[in-house]
């Protein structure tokens, strides 16, 4: 499948759904507190897409996933379906990825939440991460190569001594929730797709206190890490513009 560059008027409307996308983590930010099950997670973050924002939650029947928004806790990678019996305790980590369907066009985001007061290591895994997706970003331009952006997060989260997660990936974004080119975390300089004005997709580095093995749970969604360590996500949507990149998911406090 070609890679669908998005002109002025498509990118809008990205930027309008990416929005919402940012505003439910926003939203939900005061409710990630000790006690809660991540199935109130989910059912807080629905009722604001469907009634607040007259939106779609994209993940719900996706493929069959179950649930509106996805909420990874500790040593889960990613997929993480909400639960009842899933309660936040004080000293967890939780993702929570949101993907919003706004008049046919997709949103896509997550960030990571401290659970009452994390371990310093834990808060560690979070911020490194956030930095390593951060530097990615102030990468993208175009000409610049998906090897560059992948060699650039792998070698951050290295040097701080974690590991990249290589099963899962970013992606390209717009109509579909997936589209190509497929965004990886790691890779070599001078390797791989050019970058081009008018591509959205996302990038999502998924690092691991532990090695970067993961495991699919039976229930088909959930990935943990093997070694039962830490993992820590971060995710925005991006567009390539003329002259660098446009954060469709910006939240408020981010520098860019």
């Amino acid at each position: 499948m070609p890679i669908s560059l998005k002109n002025r008027s498509e990118i809008a409307k990205m930027r309008t759904a990416g929005q919402l996308a940012a505003e439910v983590l926003e939203m939900i930010a005061e409710h990630v507190k000790p006690g809660i099950s991540t199935a109130d997670l989910d059912r807080l973050c629905h009722r604001h897409i469907v009634e607040k924002q007259q939106a779609i939650p994209a993940p719900l029947n996706y493929r069959g996933f179950p649930k509106s928004i996805c909420t990874s806790v500790n040593q889960v990678i990613c997929h993480g379906i909400p639960s009842d019996k899933k309660i936040l305790k004080n000293g967890d980590i939780l993702n929570i990825d949101v993907t919003v369907i706004k008049d046919g066009w997709h949103g896509d985001t997550s960030r990571m939440y401290h659970v009452g007061q994390p371990p310093a290591h834990a808060q560690r895994l979070c911020r490194i991460t956030q930095e390593c997706l951060y530097q990615a970003i102030e990468m993208v331009r175009p000409g610049v190569r998906l090897g560059d952006i992948g060699a650039a997060i792998q070698s951050r989260a290295e040097a701080n001594h974690y590991s990249i997660v290589r099963d899962y990936c970013g992606h390209g974004i717009g109509r579909k929730f997936h589209e190509p080119p497929q965004v990886l975390h790691y890779g070599e300089p001078n390797t791989g797709l050019p970058l081009e004005a008018g591509m959205c997709f996302t990038i999502e580095p998924m690092l691991n206190a532990g090695s970067h093995h993961s495991r699919l749970k039976p229930d088909g969604w959930t990935v943990v890490t093997r070694d039962g360590r830490l993992s820590a996500q971060y995710e925005h949507s991006i567009a390539v513009t003329e002259s660098g990149f446009e954060v469709l998911t910006r939240r408020p406090d981010e520098p860019f």
